[in-house]
Formats: structure tokens, C-alpha cells, sequence
């Protein structure tokens, strides 16, 4: 397995749209910085699902890793859920939040601010697509439908189209 470096990232944000919207400014090193789509507070001990404002597109020959901005570390903000994205998933990520200050202070995460480092590793052997119930997740109908076209067009072997369109029906959504 091989972190994807900048430059080949931007080539593979641009080539699959894995990343949208996309900005420079958050280009990081090897990795992208995602925000957050709308604004939280988090009481002390509180835990919430804080939805990415980007769309990821992990392609199927990669795997996402994600990890916490140090800031809301050091703030008591601790990230729980898997820190994996698997290859072949598409979808606003849900961020699995919870406020551990030591002062037991509300901790708030603004609409847009960079939250977590997300880096796209090479994965080998045979390909094996996400295939679970969180498929497109969070996305309007347009948007489901371009990443579809997307995933037809780009992989056509691995995504057959009915399939597709039953993940889109059954998505989970706001």
C-alpha cells in the first residue's frame, strides 16, 4: 500500500471527481482536508454524527484513511468511528463525534470548517467494491445520479447499473 502524494491525488480528484466540491486551498500535503456541512456543538460527553459537506468517491483501486484535524484534538474532540473509507463507497461522509473536554465545555464545529484529513492509499489484489447500505449516502438526486454515471463509465465490470439504482432508491438521507 502507497499514500497517494499531491500530485497524483489532484490527478485522481479531477479524473473521478472523488472529491466534490473540491478546493485547492484544501489540498494538504498528501491528503485533502474535508469540512463540515453544517454547524455543531457538541456538549461535554455528547456524541453526534457530523456530516462531511464533500462528497467522497473512493475509486475501487483505493482505500481512504481518515484522521482528525489536531485542533479539535487538543480540544477534547475525540473522532470515533473507523477511520477507513472502503474502495468503491460514494457518499457524504458521517463523522462520528463526541466532546470528551476536560472542563466539560461545549465544543462547536462551524459550517465549512476543515475537519478531517482524509489520504487515498493504493490497495492490491483482486477488487471488491463497498457494497453496504450507506451507498450514496446523504446525496441529492442529482448528485447520486452524476456519481452513477461516474461509476458506469469508469467501471463499468464492477458496478452493474440496476444495482446502482437500487443503493440510489434506498440511500440514506437527511
Amino acid at each position: 500500500m502507497c499514500i497517494l502524494g499531491k500530485s497524483e491525488l489532484l490527478k485522481m480528484i479531477l479524473e473521478s471527481k472523488c472529491i466534490h466540491p473540491f478546493s485547492n486551498d484544501l489540498l494538504d500535503g498528501e491528503g485533502y482536508v474535508l469540512t463540515v456541512k453544517e454547524e455543531t456543538t457538541l456538549q461535554y460527553l455528547e456524541h453526534r454524527n457530523v456530516i462531511s459537506h464533500e462528497i467522497v468517491f473512493t475509486p475501487p483501486e483505493y482505500v481512504a484513511h481518515l484522521t482528525a484535524k489536531s485542533k479539535y484534538g487538543r480540544m477534547g474532540l475525540s473522532f470515533l468511528n473507523a477511520a477507513k473509507v472502503h474502495s468503491g463507497f460514494v457518499g457524504r461522509l458521517a463523522l462520528e463525534l463526541v466532546n470528551l473536554h476536560n472542563e466539560r465545555r461545549p465544543i462547536t464545529i462551524k459550517k465549512a470548517d476543515p475537519l478531517m484529513h482524509i489520504e487515498f492509499m493504493t490497495r492490491t489484489g483482486d477488487l471488491s467494491p463497498y457494497e453496504g447500505t450507506y451507498m450514496f449516502q446523504y446525496m441529492s438526486d442529482d448528485e447520486a445520479e452524476q456519481y452513477k454515471k461516474i461509476m458506469l463509465t469508469r467501471y463499468p465490470k464492477l458496478f452493474a447499473e440496476e444495482k446502482l439504482r437500487r443503493w440510489i432508491t434506498r440511500r440514506v438521507q437527511e
